[in-house]
């Protein structure tokens, strides 16, 4: 008996008398697949939501006469699950001082568009912080430097980022920590001045008892305004009054950086 074929003949197998007697093999059960939850990331199109949570910070720059207030504001993405993170959305900069308004204006709202652009936005601290201005720098409270008020700004936004987990400081290990304890009490003891002692027999009445309670009353300074020794000077890593000369060597006692490696 003849069969027309009226389908294209796209494959053929030799089947043989025991493979039709043979039971035909069990489908394989599909596992379903997980529902996978929609994570929200940051992008442009993203709308701003009736109310946001931020932060404010003061800057306070012998530059300017009045203080500089800082306030970024973020989003918080995925609420309520494991994807949940904040991230920058805005920022604005107010100041009683209004001669540098224009520049101020422009850069909170390239800085806000950054934001709203999504990705990785850490970038702007490395940029911002590499800014110095013509005519000097000046150190702010704990002496660390700082080369312009757009630098501070950087450093502000930092300060921020790391408090939302956007950027993660690399820990310093406790042998590094014991290190720089080391060295620094080492520093300490090379370069004391000791202390001046009456001989033996000497008259303690020929010395003035006004003269040592005004030593008593104003011991000499032991350190800076960084908390580290007084001839300590500048880092160039971590921007601190902590690089000092040990061993033929500069030394930072804050950070550990060495110029020796």
């Amino acid at each position: 008996m003849a069969i027309k074929i009226e389908k294209k003949i796209k494959g053929y197998n030799v089947v043989k008398p025991e493979d039709k007697a043979a039971p035909a093999p069990a489908p394989v059960p599909v596992k379903e697949a997980a529902p996978v939850a929609e994570v929200i990331q940051m992008h442009e199109s993203l709308e701003r939501p009736e109310t946001l949570v931020g932060n404010t910070y003061k800057i306070k720059s012998p530059l300017f006469e009045h203080a500089l207030y800082v306030t970024i504001n973020d989003i918080v993405l995925n609420a309520g699950t494991q994807h949940e993170q904040r991230r920058p959305f805005e920022l604005f900069i107010n100041s009683k001082n209004m001669d540098h308004f224009q520049w101020i204006v422009a850069l909170t709202r390239i800085l806000s568009a950054v934001f709203r652009k999504g990705g990785d936005v850490t970038f702007i601290v490395e940029e911002l912080k590499a800014v110095f201005d013509p005519r000097g720098g000046y150190f702010k409270a704990g002496g660390i430097y700082m080369p312009s008020i757009v630098a501070e700004i950087g450093g502000v936004i930092e300060q921020h980022m790391k408090s939302i987990g956007l950027i993660h400081d690399p820990e310093m290990s406790e042998a590094t920590r014991q290190l720089i304890a080391e060295k620094r009490a080492a520093y300490e003891k090379a370069t004391a001045k000791p202390t001046p002692t009456p001989a033996v027999g000497a008259d303690l009445a020929a010395i003035a008892p006004s003269d040592t309670a005004q030593a008593a009353a104003s011991p000499a300074p032991h350190t800076n305004a960084s908390g580290f020794p007084p001839g300590a000077t500048l880092c160039a890593k971590c921007n601190t009054q902590a690089l000092v000369l040990m061993d033929g060597c500069q030394t930072c006692l804050n950070c550990g950086y060495s110029k020796c490696g």
